[in-house]
């Protein structure tokens, strides 16, 4: 029972989510802006304090339990069944005349779609994906990246919120250890709050930068490995459109992308 809790991720998930009401309530009782606020009653901080805690915390359940987007068929061809396109539509979605073929996953035995990889926690294949997260124990894929991207938003906002409101809460003691004893949680929330501030800015970091690229961090890791970006120059990316198109693609546009069709163009313009 205790492994198949481990293998969901609800340990995971519980102690995410018990750590962040931990630290909230810290904040709230100890004497810091917050509890001024109420006293004074200027309950406006607080509430909207509060509400951006709740908000990260459905953001990240949101993210852990989404489909990052299964290769749940055999080709991509079902993809634009899917759609219920023509097969003239189908011809020029998918080209012929591609130089790449898709590859059969070793493990799941699907036909992959390209940017997709099969990973080995999930035991399913990923499309376009990026890695898998023991954060939220989830994959962070085609169908939740733009989620994860921002519950990291979120996640930063609250706190860096919380590290303003527990610095606001250390007081001056007579002594070192009376000092400690008075702020001691209070210290002990700083320090977490800080390592989890410190994570989620490089985590947004990257992942902005990697959007604004068209990369996914697997690719931005193991180009030498994989089949359509080895033969490519280093600083060549067959997806990229620009920062703008490729932040605007990311963050608005909600639909399955034929990446073949993509590549193929590519390919075809430097021919």
């Amino acid at each position: 029972m205790v492994r198949n809790m481990f293998r969901t991720g609800f340990l995971v998930r519980a102690s995410h989510t018990l750590l962040t009401w931990v630290v909230t309530l810290i904040l709230f009782l100890h004497d810091t802006d917050l509890r001024r606020y109420e006293e004074q009653g200027e309950l406006l901080l607080p509430v909207l304090f509060f509400l951006v805690v709740v908000l990260s915390v459905l953001f990240y359940f949101a993210v852990s339990l989404m489909d990052p987007g299964f290769v749940l068929t055999d080709t991509v061809e079902s993809v634009v069944q899917d759609l219920q396109t023509s097969d003239e539509e189908k011809d020029l979605m998918i080209p012929q005349t591609s130089t790449h073929r898709l590859r059969r996953c070793g493990f799941c035995l699907l036909q992959q779609p390209m940017r997709a990889k099969h990973c080995q926690t999930c035991k399913r294949c990923i499309r376009r994906f990026d890695h898998h997260c023991p954060w939220i124990e989830n994959c962070v894929g085609e169908r939740n990246h733009r989620w994860f991207v921002v519950y990291l938003l979120v996640q930063l906002l609250a706190l860096l919120w919380a590290l303003h409101i527990a610095l606001s809460g250390i007081s001056a003691s007579d002594s070192w250890d009376l000092w400690f004893r008075v702020n001691g949680f209070l210290l002990a929330a700083l320090g977490v709050v800080g390592v989890f501030s410190v994570v989620v800015v490089v985590l947004l970091g990257c992942h902005l930068y990697l959007v604004s690229i068209n990369c996914t961090t697997w690719e931005f890791m193991a180009r030498h490995r994989i089949s359509y970006l080895k033969n490519c120059g280093h600083e060549e990316n067959p997806f990229d459109r620009g920062v703008l198109c490729n932040l605007w693609d990311f963050f608005c546009i909600c639909r399955t992308v034929m990446w073949e069709q993509m590549y193929h163009k590519q390919s075809q313009n430097e021919a």
